[in-house]
């Protein structure tokens, strides 16, 4: 057990590992020391694979190539940089700088099948000005000194080439971008719920290529829809049609699973937050209970309704209960009878002008309305949203980081990024990602999103640390790398979203009428940033003298100069964790993850340290091997003490 949990903790998991481990569950019976029977699967299955030398499908040079790139794992980790972060602490949004596809292999355990929505905003491949991200940042020492003969002081070397030029006149720069894409989509894949949704902004020049792609990848079966949104209003560029809209391909994990959209309700007007009761939190509208252009004769729908002050109102007219009413005279939308058992939902308030009468028949000084809450609106609704976005231009995008004073192009406006959220009907606790987060117009979405709404969703923005041109502006104000762009805009997006919260509550505060609830939303974010792992890794291409100095150095699996809380995040992601989850420091210096039942000693593990742990009756304990310094006896005694009490024990 303590080996294969080590094995875990040292290497992220694949793709490939995972969709094992899903047949696995299907077909438990094909499998025989963990070797797949194909010939037994295919009788499974009710048919024969037939092999053929031509069939329908994608191709381009190097899709070989980039297929293995799904059976490589890494030791690279993600490390907490607190002085970037804002409200570390309590925050459960994540920006995380470094190149994506390594990132999204370090999110498998702790990710898989959580994301409910993925929107990316990719490299256009225009084949002049375009730009793609190169997945050779990694070598062996043997590849590393084979190419150029040096190696560094731990025989590795991690090399990252942020992007590289992809012109036409690289005669396979189809082929360079769709590997590029292919890897990159195939791990979002795993990322995505069942329910899950992927929203893919491209423009003409791989739109094609990207839809059969995305079919291999996702599934034909799954494609939901390619929607049209026009960029800009007038374009005067092009030789034959001036381009002014791009595409957004969108896909779900499992249509079985998966909402179906929802469009046509304007929730802006839903503007009021339900206090208390079981809907506690839920917004609604009012809506006025007699509306004049309702007529009929019903005696049900016309009686008296009592006010906070003891009189009686009623629509307009010559008749009154119990009498029969003329047609012509008010009635309530409602009969009495629906009125008594919905009376959570009225709401009686005193307004300056008011259309119904008193007991004097004369215009009363209150007012009568029921709630209409968003959620049933949006559970009952049939309306779809068009395939043809117009609200949505680049030019929303320029003004929001023209206000923010963010230097940056090309972004895509925020309210295109709430408006897919909406339509897909995320809600509290979803987590959105966007792996090429750029200036993170998606961590903006959300958090405005939230404050819209009172939800509680959750994002990750992923960007390259990749250099700012020199000579352009974002240079000059001090962002030396994209990321440090995004970075800034969330925590100033942040900032001005609690403003306009606070605001919004004074405000409130001082009216006499109308008191509403203003929700606080999470406007921070933690900041993690791609490193390889703050532990030794161990190489298996060493001859037989080495083998001794690396037995020897693996006394201390932690490297030099390792940081406590940075191993600490390390074994949270190995072991599966949320980057999120809430850690509890114990008086005797080691953590306690309430929610997985484990502590992470990595301070000390002496005999306090064991009996403290011990009143917390966790499942698991996980330290490491310098604490016990090649006493065999006293690892022998510990891990017999940890069986009796049946807390597995890990020590790395």
């Amino acid at each position: 057990m303590e080996d294969e949990r080590n094995s875990q903790l040292g290497k992220s998991e694949t793709v490939i590992e995972q969709n094992i481990k899903s047949l696995k569950q299907l077909f438990p019976q094909v499998f025989t020391e963990d070797k797949i029977n194909f010939s037994l699967l295919e009788d499974l299955l009710g048919e024969k694979i037939e092999e053929r030398k031509e069939y329908y499908e994608l191709s381009w040079a190097g899709k070989s190539d980039a297929r293995k790139e799904l059976s490589k794992s890494t030791t690279a980790t993600l490390t907490p940089i607190r002085e970037n972060s804002v409200d570390f602490d309590t925050t459960q949004n994540l920006f995380i700088e470094g190149e994506n596809l390594e990132v999204l292999r370090t999110l498998q355990k702790s990710y898989f099948g959580k994301i409910k929505m993925i929107y990316i905003d990719p490299p256009y491949n225009t084949g002049s000005d375009s730009f793609v991200y190169p997945d050779n940042y990694s070598e062996t020492k043997k590849e590393y000194e084979k190419r150029i003969g040096k190696v560094d002081e731990e025989g590795y070397i991690n090399k990252v080439e942020l992007w590289k030029q992809n012109t036409k006149e690289n005669g396979q720069y189809h082929s360079v971008w769709l590997s590029m894409m292919y890897s990159r989509l195939s791990y979002a894949h795993s990322l995505l719920s069942e329910d899950g949704v992927i929203f893919i902004s491209i423009d003409e020049n791989e739109q094609a290529n990207l839809k059969l792609l995305c079919d291999s990848i996702f599934g034909e079966n799954n494609f939901v829809g390619c929607a049209g949104r026009i960029t800009k209003k007038s374009n005067n560029k092009g030789d034959y049609w001036s381009p002014n809209f791009d595409y957004i391909l969108t896909y779900v994990k499992d249509i079985s699973c998966s909402d179906v959209f929802l469009g046509g309700i304007d929730e802006d007007t839903y503007d009021h937050v339900e206090t208390e009761g079981e809907r506690k939190g839920e917004k609604y509208k009012l809506v006025r209970l007699y509306m004049s252009t309702i007529q009929n004769r019903n005696p049900e729908q016309r009686f008296w309704i009592d006010c906070p002050d003891g009189t009686k109102i009623i629509p307009p007219g010559t008749t009154f209960p119990p009498e029969r009413p003329n047609l012509g005279d008010g009635i309530w939308r409602w009969t009495k009878k629906k009125f008594e058992l919905e009376r959570n939902k009225i709401v009686v308030k005193e307004v300056r002008s008011s259309n119904l009468i008193d007991e004097n028949k004369l215009p009363a000084k209150w007012n009568v309305y029921t709630k209409t809450y968003l959620k049933d609106v949006i559970d009952n609704s049939s309306a779809k949203p068009n395939s043809f976005i117009e609200e949505h231009i680049n030019q929303k995008g320029s003004h929001e980081l023209t206000e923010l004073n963010i230097p940056f192009s090309y972004s895509k406006p925020s309210s295109l990024i709430k408006y897919l959220a909406s339509i897909c009907k995320t809600s509290n606790n979803d987590i959105i990602l966007d792996f090429f987060a750029g200036s993170c117009t998606t961590g903006h979405a959300v958090m405005e999103l939230n404050k819209e709404d009172g939800g509680n969703r959750k994002f990750i923005c992923i960007q390259m640390p990749e250099k700012t041109d020199k000579k352009s502006e974002a240079y000059k104000q001090g962002y030396e790398k994209i990321s440090d762009i995004g970075a800034e805009r969330l925590r100033r997006a942040g900032k001005r979203i609690k403003e306009e919260i606070e605001k919004d509550r004074k405000e409130n505060d001082e009216k006499l009428l109308d008191k509403k609830e203003i929700q606080d939303i999470d406007t921070g974010f933690k900041y993690y940033r791609l490193t390889p792992s703050h532990f030794k890794v161990w190489q298996n291409d060493i001859n037989e003298n080495e083998l001794g100095k690396q037995l020897d150095a693996f006394i201390d699996a932690t490297k030099e100069g390792s940081v406590e809380e940075e191993m600490l995040y390390e074994l949270i992601l190995k072991l599966g964790f949320s980057l999120t989850t809430t850690i509890e420091k114990n008086s005797k210096g080691f953590y306690y993850i309430k929610e997985w039942q484990t502590c992470i000693a990595l301070e000390n593990f002496n005999k306090e340290t064991i009996e403290s742990i011990f009143e917390l009756k966790p499942k698991e304990v996980i330290t490491l091997d310098k604490f016990f310094e090649n006493n065999d006896s006293l690892l022998s005694n510990t891990r017999l003490e940890f069986k009796d009490k049946e807390i597995i024990l890990t020590i790395i």
